[in-house]
C-alpha cells in the first residue's frame, strides 16, 4: 500500500514545484515588468501614458493576477491533498506498527505453546502416575491378603477332608506261612 502513495505523492510534488517554478516565473515577469515602467516613468517626465497601452498592460496585469490566483489555488489543492495523504500514511503507519507489534506478540505466544503444553501435561501425568501408584500399593496389598486368605482356606478344607479313623492299638494279622 505504501508503494501506492508513494509514486502518486511524488508526481504532485513535481506537480507542485512545476506549478511554483511558473508562480516564480511569471512574478520575475511581473517584476521585470513594474521595474521597466517604473524606470520609463522616472526616466521620462512628460510621458503620458498612451490609453490604450496602458489598458493593454492593464488588462495583462489582470490576467496575470488571474493566473496568479488560479495557480494559488491549484497549489492550495494539491497541499490538501499531500496533507491528506501525509495524514493516511502516519495512519498507515501506526497500523502497521501495530499489526507488527501483534505478530510478535503472537510468534512469541506460538514459541511458549510447547513449553506450556509440555508443563501442564507434565502436571497431569504426575497426577496420573500418583494414582497408579496408589492403585498398585493397594493392589499388591489386595493380593497379600487374598493368598493369606487362600493359604487360610486351603489349611481348613485340608483339615476338614482328613477322615476321623478310628485306631486300632496294636493289631497283629495273621501271616501265610507261619503256623
Amino acid at each position: 500500500m505504501t508503494q501506492a502513495v508513494n509514486p502518486s505523492y511524488s508526481s504532485t510534488q513535481v506537480e507542485v514545484a512545476r506549478l511554483q517554478d511558473e508562480l516564480q516565473m511569471r512574478d520575475d515577469l511581473v517584476q521585470q515588468l513594474s521595474q521597466e515602467l517604473f524606470r520609463l516613468v522616472k526616466g521620462n517626465t512628460g510621458f503620458m501614458p498612451n490609453p490604450v497601452t496602458s489598458e493593454q498592460h492593464q488588462a495583462e496585469v489582470r490576467g496575470l493576477r488571474e493566473q496568479l490566483r488560479g495557480v494559488e489555488q491549484q497549489v492550495a489543492f494539491y497541499q490538501e491533498q499531500l496533507d491528506d495523504r501525509n495524514a493516511e500514511t502516519l495512519q498507515l503507519r501506526q497500523t502497521v506498527q501495530e499489526l507488527t507489534d501483534r505478530t510478535r506478540m503472537l510468534e512469541q505466544v506460538v514459541q511458549e505453546l510447547p513449553k506450556v503444553y509440555r508443563q501442564k501435561f507434565a502436571e497431569r501425568l504426575d497426577t496420573v502416575r500418583q494414582r497408579v501408584s496408589h492403585l498398585q500399593q493397594e493392589n499388591r496389598q489386595l493380593q497379600s491378603e487374598l493368598q493369606s486368605v487362600s493359604y487360610r482356606l486351603a489349611v481348613r478344607t485340608r483339615r476338614s477332608q482328613q477322615l476321623d479313623l478310628p485306631s486300632f492299638g496294636q493289631v497283629t494279622l495273621p501271616g501265610f506261612g507261619t503256623p
